[in-house]
């Protein structure tokens, strides 16, 4: 008999380091990464650059324990990054930094990533955050893949944080997401019939020595190649904790709707990534400004109404996960606004005052370091 989901919670976040006082990137001192695992253990790591930690919550039953995991990780690194004058960000790209001036880690995994992409991988200056939701069943992982990628681009949506590059706005709202396209084996997942056909397609790559494993494949949901979970990758890196809480809220109750109606013989309509990838780049352009289409309906739908649609398609589910105060806050993140929009408006607000674009961008890097620390 197949067992039922427990939708366990693991969240992963990736953060870049700045000088607390000029809002410059810096590479983590070796000392730093020290006491952090002194602190932390294997919850935290270096990333592909030197300017880059990565952390990971332990398992967490609830969205709950979840929140108090992930506060004391981000507190304990903003408190361990302020002994050596710096201060973490959390979002997918910084203000004006330049991806030529970065160091990648001397780490085996990361020297052979350099080798492998090329300059692809060096340009690689940006953030996200992953989601595992804990669903022991493989076959249930990759039916549940499939449906759940309708919902991706709602979730890009909601967390763009990277309209900047190098000192330039994009125009974008996510521009982490044209930057990462750029490695193979990204974007929406494929449609698999079944885990043994997923299994099957991984070999091709694997039995070729192309891949290592399932882990170099970076699409926006995937089956996790080390746990017995679905993690959701699309999203970029939440500056507000509770940001990132009501994201991954949402992608548990989500799931656990998914699964219910399979439950009842039913399931979601799975359409043409032609359709989803509209809907990805509306995301990624616009964030949450610009709604999304609604493809049953034939129309675009603005994001409130979005929210509004989403919150009761999985009230039951919120209820029986306890989870109802976090996916409620998908209203106030809808009339609040992206991140992406709020770095505008800081950018705007100092310029309005006389700053130059240097200095106005240094205050949107200032307040995505007060970001960071907020509701800690």
């Amino acid at each position: 008999m197949t067992q039922d989901p427990d939708f366990t919670l693991g969240i992963e976040e990736e953060y870049l380091l700045v000088d607390a006082t000029t809002f410059q990137l810096a590479a983590a001192p070796p000392a730093l990464m020290a006491a952090l695992a002194d602190d932390l253990g294997d919850q935290v790591s270096p990333e592909f650059l030197r300017c880059q930690i990565e952390i990971g919550t332990p398992v967490a039953p609830d969205i709950r324990q979840a929140g108090d995991l992930l506060r004391h990780l981000r507190a304990t690194v903003a408190t361990r990054a302020a002994e050596h004058g710096l201060a973490p960000i959390s979002a997918s790209c910084h203000p004006f930094a330049d991806w030529r001036q970065q160091d990648h880690t001397d780490k085996d995994r990361y020297n052979q990533l350099s080798r492998d992409m090329g300059g692809v991988a060096r340009r690689m200056l940006i953030c996200g955050m992953h989601v595992h939701v804990g669903i022991p069943d493989p076959a249930q992982r990759i039916d549940l893949m499939g449906q759940m990628a309708y919902f991706l681009p709602h979730l890009l949506a909601l967390s763009a944080s990277s309209p900047f590059w190098m000192g330039q706005d994009t125009g974008l709202a996510s521009y982490r997401t044209t930057v990462f396209g750029d490695m193979p084996r990204t974007g929406l997942p494929p449609a698999f019939g079944s885990w043994a056909e997923f299994e099957r397609s991984v070999s091709v790559l694997t039995d070729l020595g192309i891949l290592e494993d399932s882990s170099k494949i970076w699409w926006d949901l995937r089956p996790s190649s080390k746990y017995p979970t679905l993690e959701t990758r699309i999203c970029d890196a939440c500056p507000h904790v509770a940001d990132a809480l009501t994201l991954a809220a949402l992608i548990q109750a989500t799931l656990r709707m998914l699964w219910r109606l399979s439950r009842r013989n039913q399931r979601w309509r799975q359409y043409e990534p032609f359709l989803l990838n509209e809907n990805r780049w509306r995301a990624a352009r616009y964030g949450t400004t610009e709604g999304l289409i609604d493809f049953g309906a034939g129309a675009i739908l603005p994001f409130d109404r979005i929210a509004e649609d989403w919150l009761e398609l999985i009230a039951e589910d919120a209820d029986a996960l306890d989870s109802q105060p976090f996916v409620a806050r998908l209203r106030g993140m809808v009339a609040g606004g992206t991140s992406a929009q709020a770095q505008r408006e800081v950018a705007a607000r100092a310029r309005a005052v006389g700053a130059s674009e240097d200095e106005a961008l240094q205050a949107v890097a200032r307040h995505l370091t007060e970001a960071f620390r907020r509701d800690l």
